[in-house]
């Protein structure tokens, strides 16, 4: 089976957009499901509510693929398994380290989600030399001090950061040193690498500060109609902006 050392994804080659790049695994997962449940086609608009996106977009996506779906029919749900899993790189073999081996890198280890969808864990590294050797998902701890030659044997490419925030530059540092193109960053910091590596970052506590506030707002907003006053974001939502048109249309041409 190939490796990720030897073969990229050719969605960039092929111009397909960031955006829909992200989307591909929402419709991935929605089109699993349905997979197996035995379901043998899916609608546009069943499938863009499966993964909370709307139809028009679903299938603008789905035209980079060269996919446009049998009218009357649907999509094949198997065959856009394999043509997502294809673009995605996950038909091949993807080995990945995992630095940092607290409560959160024992977790990440643990799950069963990564095998199925094309990567292997290659190796779980930790600083704490006490670590070493101890299994964690049935892969044994390796001290920092084999990272570099981890990454070289493997054929390593993809590495996740779950260190504390104050180690997790040095050692993304050393990563993309030892030939890491790709990091998934679960440490609270913004990393800094050179151009030609990807970061995708992880941060759980700016996501729950986020629900937070959407949970404050309607709060506020539950609060005010008990008391029967109308709030001022739902008042500019109710009144026509100042640039409206008499029937309350934007004008096609807005002022400079």
């Amino acid at each position: 089976m190939a490796t990720g050392r030897t073969h990229r994804p050719a969605t960039r080659s092929r111009g397909i957009p960031e955006a829909t790049v992200a989307r591909l695994p929402l419709y991935l997962r929605a089109l699993t499901a349905l997979s197996e449940r035995s379901v043998p086609t899916v609608s546009s608009e069943e499938l863009a509510a499966a993964a909370g996106v709307n139809s028009a977009k679903l299938r603008k996506d789905f035209s980079y693929l060269g996919s446009y779906g049998t009218r009357g029919v649907g999509y094949d749900v198997e065959y856009l398994v394999y043509q997502i899993s294809r673009e995605l790189g996950l038909t091949q073999d993807w080995p990945v380290v995992i630095v940092g081996i607290g409560n959160l890198g024992a977790a990440l280890a643990n799950y069963g989600g990564f095998a199925s969808r094309g990567f292997r864990v290659a190796a779980l590294i930790d600083a704490d030399p006490g670590m070493a050797g101890k299994p964690v998902a049935g892969i044994p701890v390796q001290h920092t001090d084999e990272l570099e030659k981890i990454i070289q044997d493997d054929g390593v490419s993809i590495g996740v950061i779950a260190t504390p925030a104050g180690a997790a530059q040095q050692v993304c540092d050393r990563l993309v040193a030892a030939g890491v193109t790709s990091i998934l960053n679960f440490a609270p910091t913004v990393l800094s690498v050179p151009d030609g590596v990807d970061v995708r970052k992880v941060d759980l506590s700016i996501e729950l500060q986020i629900l937070a506030f959407h949970e404050q707002r309607k709060a506020g907003e539950e609060a005010a109609a008990d008391a029967g006053v109308v709030p001022p974001a739902v008042a500019r939502r109710q009144q026509p902006a100042a640039d409206q048109g008499p029937d309350g249309d934007v004008p096609a041409v807005m002022p400079a």
